[in-house]
């Protein structure tokens, strides 16, 4: 009988699970050697006490276990001596067929297509090109999280407001800005409904925060000294914006104090991200596709899909420069960044977190993509198999698939599990410039140097 206790223990492991941001769930236990993700899956919903059972995947060292536990030990020579720390990560219950298969090609564009873009809902698509109410070149668009308006901002530095139903401009343009305009961003919907405030960022160096019903600038947050090259509104109501001074700002929105200021690049910033962009982006629309009555019902329902993205953690911020780095903050907590994120040999263009804040995905002139941890900010992947450099990426809504777009003229999807390239998409002529996935996940739009729009689907 001891000899058969002895057996037991041997073939057993020391196991202890936690979720991405290290927080223990239930006491550590040993767990028979046999257990893979299934079983695993079925004791994270038991002591959650999930009444709809979840999907899950699960790490021990950032790596995904697919196999039982003593396959992945023997495989990496993992000492049981050892607890073993197992990260359990929440999946999305849907899932996003990748894209194989261009639908649509839109030509009659007179100038390169440099910015495309999904409403919140994923059923309408605004590109630079189609607004012909700017005297100069349309550099950047955004739609409000409620869906009711669109803003581009041009080379001339003035902003439009469209009204998306009738595709005509509503009022006169918004002007102010001395030089173009780098980035729009709207304040997140939870925060405000309907619709009312956005933020753009210029080369002249301001920040202005317009509000839409009155038509006019109400702040203008001044401070940096070179070009302001992007800008996003967080979830916590500040306002962060990158620039060619290598500083990053963070704004209080009610009379545009400046509160934080994140320092470490030693060349420009050129892009942030936020963790929580996915739900802001889409405020109260999800995959089902409901559509809401009254912007007091979308208020609530976009606070309550906030709170349950975020979690008990701060909204995670990130940072791409010329300096080939990025920055991984969490600026409520602190000013200087929580890691600095090394690898990429050329400047990072584009940085974007996945829906589910998970990962970390950024584009490179060295051609490359990488995956980061997102909460963490350790490196996972690279991503190889474009020939020029990466202009921008975009996410599918499930976090499972990610695309990019090139110099080389072609779009790639690759495949987060697998780490591979899943889909080649080529049709361009030139170079693709702008990218971006549908909310709902349905379809692809690109646009790039060859005038050209294109639509992709599954």
């Amino acid at each position: 009988m001891e000899v058969e206790a002895e057996q037991r223990d041997v073939n057993n492991v020391m196991c202890q699970l936690v979720d991405p941001e290290g927080t223990t769930l239930g006491p550590s236990m040993y767990l028979p050697q046999d257990v893979g993700p299934q079983q695993l899956q079925q004791m994270v919903n038991k002591l959650l006490n999930n009444e709809d059972k979840l999907p899950y995947t699960f790490y021990i060292s950032d790596q995904e276990l697919v196999v039982p536990l003593e396959s992945y030990l023997q495989k990496n020579k993992v000492s049981v001596e050892k607890v073993l720390s197992i990260v359990y990560q929440p999946q999305a219950i849907f899932r996003i067929r990748p894209v194989n298969r261009c639908s649509a090609t839109i030509a009659g564009h007179s100038e390169a297509v440099l910015s495309v873009a999904f409403s919140p809902d994923g059923k309408q698509l605004a590109r630079v090109q189609g607004y012909h109410r700017h005297k100069n070149w349309v550099l950047c668009i955004a739609w409000s999280p409620d869906g009711k308006y669109l803003v581009s901002g041009s080379k001339a530095g003035e902003l439009q407001c469209w009204d998306p139903l009738t595709g005509q401009p509503s009022g006169n343009p918004l002007v102010g800005h001395k030089k173009w305009i780098t980035g729009i961003s709207w304040e997140p919907v939870h925060l405000s409904s309907p619709c009312r405030r956005f933020v753009s960022s210029s080369k002249d160096g301001d920040a202005r925060i317009w509000d839409v019903t009155l038509r006019r600038c109400v702040i203008c947050l001044s401070g940096h000294t070179l070009a302001v090259t992007c800008v996003k509104w967080g979830g916590d109501g500040v306002i962060y914006t990158g620039s060619q001074d290598c500083t990053i700002k963070v704004w209080e929105t009610s009379q545009g104090k400046l509160i934080r200021e994140l320092k470490g690049h030693g060349h420009w910033v050129n892009s942030l991200a936020l963790s929580t962009e996915y739900v802001l982006r889409t405020g109260a629309f999800d995959h089902t596709g409901k559509q809401y009555s009254s912007p007091e019902e979308m208020k609530q329902v976009a606070l309550e899909r906030y709170k349950k993205m975020k979690g008990n953690a701060p909204e995670r911020l990130v940072s791409g420069s010329d300096d080939f780095t990025m920055f991984l903050w969490e600026p409520s907590v602190s000013k200087h960044p929580k890691t600095r994120m090394t690898g990429h040999q050329q400047l990072v263009n584009h940085v974007y977190f996945s829906p589910d804040g998970q990962w970390v995905a950024s584009a490179s002139f060295d051609k490359s993509v990488k995956l980061w941890n997102g909460i963490t900010g350790k490196f996972v992947a690279a991503f190889r198999g474009h020939v020029g450099p990466v202009y921008q990426i975009s996410w599918s809504a499930d976090s499972r698939l990610l695309l990019s777009g090139s110099k080389d003229s072609t779009l790639k999807i690759w495949d987060i599990r697998t780490k591979k390239l899943k889909q080649d998409l080529p049709g361009h002529a030139d170079e693709v410039f702008a990218v971006d996935w549908s909310p709902d996940g349905e379809k692809v739009a690109s646009g790039g140097k060859d005038k050209v729009l294109k639509l992709w689907m599954g």
